[in-house]
Formats: structure tokens, C-alpha cells, sequence
């Protein structure tokens, strides 16, 4: 990017322009303060007339035309467009935290549940556009701005209106966040935004982009290779975003996540993303929660305060208001350790019958002598049960809870009636039981860290936006 540093930022009738804050091939961004009494701070894209060719002429048309009717949380507003003989101007809405790209940078790399943040939040604003047949085009982290913790989708530049069915062959983009298709096929349709979005995951995840190169060359080659897409080695990820990562990376655009599969992801989860809805959904499950506890119903209402809790913390992120959320911390933090007596309860209760059955596990195993395939699946059953009562991992418990009773739900449906089948059928009953209750007691303690974690990340989220200015 070449550097105007030196000259004087344009006139501008209703604005003060002061510091340039980037600059590309036809723009420059301004900082600026709108005169009068307000002093609104506000963004303006300044872009040469003498710069412009028929092609870009056409996409910042397009870009205007996009931006000027749409209102979102997480996209960059347009207030106004202006023009004079030599400039174009967009005074778009100011951003105080700066870009994605300077965010990761200033840290290396982010946790997974500050990347799933931001990750909620950039498909809260593709839905919008995919709902509109619109498509980014150029998704990458020097696009995506931050406002505190808010993060808004910008340069809509490239974008244009796409139907699913529709196919460009016009290279747009930045080559590191560049669907494979798009550089090798030069045919393309709207799911190259989800190869970036991917990209854009990876990087955020472990502080560099799946195909970083040293060369234009090297990169070239990268992408044009038919290697799938591998996480580094050691990567500590859940399993929902490393099945996310993987499938948002395919190179294969027919294999790759739909729109439809990406937006219903249980990594994206975007039903317990903080919204302002987030504390209605809360309140009335708390309700719910409350009614079945003083009804003596201690499962059901362990399973509606831990539903509660999972709109509760959401709601608090959303919160802006310091002592309506320190309020709100302190509300949530009394639901927790009610739904923590409870579950204790709820685990003697549990205890007590899974003792009882243990017997009617021994009976079932002995009759199962003769089914190698059933004998080893109540084996690994077994397993489960011993790692969950040693507190080691839960996530390894529950993995290995979900492994033997796929196989015993295959065993019941081929299992003749009789006495072995009741005992097959009360034993999985069980072990779901067991399952359920273990995946509850996680969720708990997701919650309650997300909880006092809420105090830290709101601090880093300031510090963040100061050193970034």
C-alpha cells in the first residue's frame, strides 16, 4: 500500500478529517469528527474518482448499494455517502477497537471460547446476507472491526448479490483466504465464504492461516495441491470445533459444510449466543426450573437451571450496563450453587439405583458369553463407568459412554425377545442415564467458569481496546 501520509486529508463539508487509518489500491480511510455540537466520531473512506476503473466503479456501486439499506449488530454501517469533483466519500460508523487481524496479532493466538465469540457473531451477520442472496467475497480478519467485544463485518467492496445457484469467475479477495476453487477453477459460488470463514477460525485458533507461505509461489502451491487440510500436531481443540474447522475446510466445494449445516453447527451454537433476547430465554426457563424444584423433581429441574444457565451467561456478555451486570453475575452465581445441591442430590439418587442394576449388569454379561461383539460393547461399558467415577475426565468418560451404546443399541435392535433382551434394554437405559447426567455435570462446570471468567474477558475487552486505538 502506498503511503500518503505526507499530504493533508481532503475537505470534507460536515467533518473534521484527522489521522489515516489505512489505505488500498482506490481508497483511503479517515478518521473523523463531525463538526458541531456532537463531535460524532465516525469512519470515512475516501476513494479518487481518477483512481477508478470501470471494474472497481462497478463494485463500489455495488457496495454502496448494499450497505445503505442494511441495519445489523454485526455489519459495519454506512450513515452517508458524499462526493465532490475529485473524492468519493463514505462515512461509514466508527470502530474503536481496530481490526481482527491486529486483535490475534496482539495476542498470538485466542482461546477457543473467545474465537467461538467472534465466530457466533460473523454467522450471525452471514445468515443475514445469505438470507439476502448476498455474498462477502473478501472475508478475512483486516475486514472484520471490532467495537469492544462487538465484532462487525466491513469492506463490502467485493461483495455482490449471489443466488446459491449463481457462479462468478471475476478473482476476487486476498489469495491466503481464498477458496481453492476460486483460484483454480476461476468458477465459484457463494460457499467461498465459508472456506474464509474457516480460515479465518484457523488463524484466530493458532495464529497463522492453514496455507501461510513465504512466497507468492509456495502459496500458489499450496492451494493448488489436492492435500486435505490438517490442524497443526498437538492441537487442543473440542471436538465440535475441530469437526467444524475441517468441514468449513474442504476443498471440495460440493463436500464442503452447507450455509444450512454451518448456521445449525452445535460449535456455532447460535440459539445461546448473547442477543437481547438472551435474558427472556433465561428468565423463563428459570421459571420452569424453579416450579419443578419446589415440586420435589430434582432431575428436571438440574436439566432447566442447567438450560438456564447456558442464556444466562450469554445475557450477561450482552449486558452493557456495569450494575445492571454485576446484578445480573450475582443472581446467576445463586442459581449455580442451588443447581450444584441439586446436583448432588441428583447423583445419590443415581448412585443408589446404579448399585441396583449392577446385579442385573452381572446376570446380563454371563448370558452374553456366546456374542463376543455384545460382550465387548458391555466391557467398554464398564470402562465408561470406572473413568466417570474416577473424576478424570469427564469429556473422555462421556466419549466412551456414547461409543458402547451405539453398539448396545445395535445389539437390542438385532437381539431376539427374551430375558437377555429385558436386561440389554434396562442396561442402556441405564447407562443413558448415567450419560445424560455426566453431560449435565459438565455443562455445569462450563457454566460456572463462563461465569467467572465473565469479570476477566470484560477486562481484557477494555485493555484490548485501549492498547488498539
Amino acid at each position: 500500500m502506498a503511503s500518503n501520509s505526507s499530504f493533508a486529508p481532503p475537505k470534507l463539508s460536515d467533518f473534521i478529517l484527522t489521522e489515516r487509518l489505512g489505505s488500498g489500491t482506490y481508497a483511503t480511510v479517515y478518521k473523523a469528527y463531525r463538526k458541531g455540537d456532537s463531535r460524532e466520531v465516525v469512519a470515512v473512506k475516501v476513494v479518487g474518482k481518477k483512481s477508478l476503473n470501470r471494474a472497481s466503479t462497478e463494485n463500489l456501486l455495488t457496495e454502496i448499494e448494499i450497505l445503505k439499506t442494511m441495519r445489523h449488530p454485526h455489519i459495519v454501517q454506512l450513515k452517508d455517502f458524499q462526493w465532490d469533483a475529485d473524492n468519493i466519500y463514505l462515512i461509514m460508523e466508527w470502530c474503536s477497537g481496530g481490526d481482527l487481524c491486529r486483535f490475534i496479532r496482539s495476542r498470538r493466538i485466542l482461546p477457543e471460547r473467545v474465537a467461538r465469540s467472534f465466530l457466533q457473531q460473523m454467522a450471525c451477520a452471514l445468515q443475514f446476507l445469505h438470507e439476502r442472496n448476498i455474498s462477502h467475497l473478501d472475508l478475512k480478519p483486516q475486514n472484520i472491526l471490532l467495537s469492544g467485544s462487538v465484532l462487525k463485518l466491513a469492506d463490502f467492496g467485493f461483495a455482490q448479490y449471489m443466488s446459491p445457484w449463481d457462479e462468478q469467475s471475476v478473482l476476487r479477495g486476498s489469495p491466503l483466504y481464498m477458496a481453492p476453487e476460486m483460484v483454480c477453477r476461476r468458477q465459484y459460488d457463494s460457499r467461498v465464504d465459508l472456506w474464509s470463514v474457516g480460515v479465518i477460525l484457523y488463524e484466530a485458533l493458532f495464529g497463522r492461516a492453514p496455507f501461510a507461505s513465504r512466497s507468492y509461489a509456495e502459496l500458489e502451491e499450496k492451494i493448488r495441491s489436492n492435500q486435505p487440510i490438517e490442524l497443526p500436531p498437538g492441537a487442543r481443540v473440542s471436538k465440535d470445533c475441530r469437526d467444524l474447522l475441517l468441514r468449513l475446510l474442504e476443498r471440495n466445494p460440493d463436500a464442503r459444510i452447507t450455509f444450512a449445516e454451518f448456521f445449525t453447527h452445535p460449535f456455532v451454537d447460535m440459539e445461546h449466543m448473547p442477543s437481547a433476547e438472551s435474558l427472556v430465554k433465561a428468565k423463563e426457563l428459570v421459571l420452569q426450573a424453579v416450579q419443578k424444584d419446589q415440586e420435589g423433581e430434582r432431575s428436571a429441574a438440574l436439566s432447566l437451571y442447567c438450560s438456564a444457565l447456558e442464556h444466562f451467561v450469554p445475557s450477561i456478555h450482552y449486558e452493557t450496563d456495569r450494575q445492571r451486570k454485576d446484578a445480573l453475575r450475582q443472581k446467576v452465581s445463586q442459581y449455580v450453587s442451588r443447581a450444584e445441591e441439586l446436583k448432588a442430590l441428583v447423583a445419590s439418587d443415581n448412585r443408589r439405583s446404579f448399585e441396583e442394576a449392577r446385579t442385573s449388569r452381572d446376570v446380563l454379561r454371563e448370558m452374553s458369553r456366546d456374542q463376543p461383539r455384545l460382550l465387548a460393547a458391555l466391557e467398554v461399558a464398564s470402562a465408561a463407568i470406572a473413568k466417570e467415577e474416577s473424576g478424570m475426565d469427564d469429556h473422555e468418560a462421556l466419549d466412551v459412554y456414547q461409543q458402547c451404546l451405539g453398539e448396545l443399541l445395535l445389539a437390542l435392535a438385532a437381539e431376539p425377545q427374551g430375558r437377555r433382551r429385558e436386561l440389554l434394554h434396562s442396561e442402556i437405559k441405564s447407562l443413558m442415564t448415567r450419560a445424560e447426567y455426566l453431560k449435565k455435570h459438565i455443562k455445569m462446570q462450563e457454566n460456572q467458569r463462563d461465569v467467572s471468567l465473565d469479570r476477566e474477558s470484560l477486562a481484557d475487552s477494555v485493555r484490548s481496546s485501549c492498547c488498539l486505538q
